[in-house]
């Protein structure tokens, strides 16, 4: 087992590691960019060296200053987390290059799908279902409009390295089809480095489901079941369940398999996450494959009984997958709200600044992975999530109820959030009743039942 270990994140997920380690008896590293310094990952890990200046391409993103850290740290493990170097291959092998141990899928399965042209190409070969689409890059204008025709109308045209809803646009028709091939590419440069796009069949409003996996360096591979993330706002998650609501046991078994034939085709080891597709009539479409920790991991965690940070590290230090991960089974309901600092007022524009006074709420069931307290001032260049709000019930309903709760427990004051937003929709008769897709969000804004206050939240 390794003896320290040093976290290239920052916040709530930094701060899950951290926690992990010192579960297994590991020394942690925090590193930190000045605008971090009063984080929580700062104050908890053993050990914290700053990195460098605010902005992540000054800081979390500087591969050379992290592994100076790691050097004088004496560090014999790097957890990536997600996000910012979590699925770069060349950092992992920066990593291997020095003898610290990455904390993540080898290089060639991060290579091999971690390019979302390759993915495509290994799930075509694995029989794993793709939505039409082009064979691959497609960079020219004349392939772009042949392709475009060919599928038909609405299309996506997608980032090959893309992630977060960026690099994404969608044509309905010729006039909008190459305003919106040029917007992709150059925001998939910008957001990137690469500006590279493929062209696939938009499926209106389908089921976002996602198959959690996990495999050894012995061979050892198997699914935890899938999440449904379904509800999203401008291609991003805001709230996620486990079990999916969608889900039958005959679907379940095919797009388990699915799964991991797909990552066996790669060699996979540690966790992992297939997405898929899901339309109306239950035909799935591979989506994509991240090779990293999941935020949505927590739900998994609550529903199968295990860690997956610590099957990380285990994974990682050589050891077998855990008997009761290889047996896992599903015990509960869990359902995850990312609790942001956006004002869903101003459509969901960034709310960064001091936070006041902060209550989370607790009891049973009720799970909270943040690093925002009382006085802590939320940065302006990172991500907008401070917490994840997570509850467990016996049941869907339970779990519903225990949410509808804990959202009324939780005050954050100082900076707006999206905890009025979220209980609106833990209210919404069509998510009660597990009827939702990825339009559901859209839908719901639009509703003349639903009203937005100077709160910034909303309410029947």
């Amino acid at each position: 087992m390794f003896e320290k270990i040093l976290i290239a994140n920052r916040g709530e997920i930094a701060l899950r590691v951290i926690r992990a380690c010192k579960e297994l008896g590991i020394r942690t590293l925090a590193v930190y960019s000045d605008a971090d310094v009063d984080s929580l990952h700062v104050q908890l890990a053993d050990e914290s060296i700053c990195i460098g200046a605010a902005p992540s391409s000054e800081s979390y993103l500087k591969i050379d200053r992290i592994m100076s850290a790691a050097e004088v740290g004496d560090v014999d493990a790097i957890h990536p987390g997600y996000g910012f170097l979590a699925e770069n291959a060349h950092f992992a092998e920066v990593c291997e290059s020095c003898n610290i141990r990455f904390i993540g899928p080898p290089v060639s399965a991060m290579r091999a799908m971690g390019d979302k042209n390759l993915a495509r190409q290994h799930a075509r070969k694995s029989g794993v279902p793709l939505t039409p689409g082009s064979d691959g890059i497609v960079s020219e204008e004349k392939e772009a409009f042949r392709v475009a025709k060919k599928v038909g109308y609405p299309i996506m045209i997608k980032a090959v390295a893309g992630g977060g809803g960026r690099g994404m646009r969608v044509a309905h028709n010729d006039a909008s089809f190459l305003p919106s091939f040029y917007a992709a590419r150059m925001e998939a440069e910008k957001a990137f480095g690469n500006g590279d796009v493929y062209i696939e069949k938009l499926i209106t409003n389908p089921h976002h489901i996602e198959f959690q996996i996990v495999g050894d360096s012995h061979g050892h591979l198997v699914h935890l079941g899938e999440r449904d993330c379904s509800i999203q706002r401008r291609n991003q998650k805001v709230i996620e369940e486990c079990p999916s609501p969608l889900m039958r046991d005959s679907l379940r078994k095919k797009m388990g398999h699915a799964a991991v034939k797909l990552a066996e085709s790669v060699s996979y080891q540690n966790v992992g996450t297939i997405e898929f597709l899901v339309d109306n009539d239950g035909h799935f479409y591979f989506l994509e494959m991240n090779c990293r920790i999941q935020v949505e991991h927590t739900i998994t965690e609550e529903v199968y009984g295990c860690d997956l940070v610590k099957e990380q590290i285990r994974i990682a230090a050589g050891e077998h997958l855990s008997p009761h991960i290889a047996k896992a089974w599903p015990r509960s309901h869990a359902i995850q709200c990312r609790i942001n600092a956006e004002d869903p007022t101003h459509a969901f524009q960034a709310s960064p600044g001091k936070i006041q006074f902060y209550y989370a709420p607790g009891g049973r069931g009720v799970r909270i992975d943040s690093h925002a307290y009382t006085g802590y001032v939320v940065p302006p260049y990172y991500d907008s999530m401070i917490a994840k709000l997570i509850t467990v019930g016996a049941s869907r309903d339970s779990a519903i109820d225990r949410m509808r709760r804990a959202l009324d427990e939780y005050y954050i004051t100082g900076i707006r959030t999206t905890v009025g937003f979220h209980a609106a929709i833990m209210r919404s008769k069509e998510f009660r009743e597990g009827k939702y897709d990825t339009g559901f969000v859209e839908r719901l804004m639009k509703s003349e039942k639903f009203e937005l206050t100077s709160a910034g939240r909303l309410h029947e």
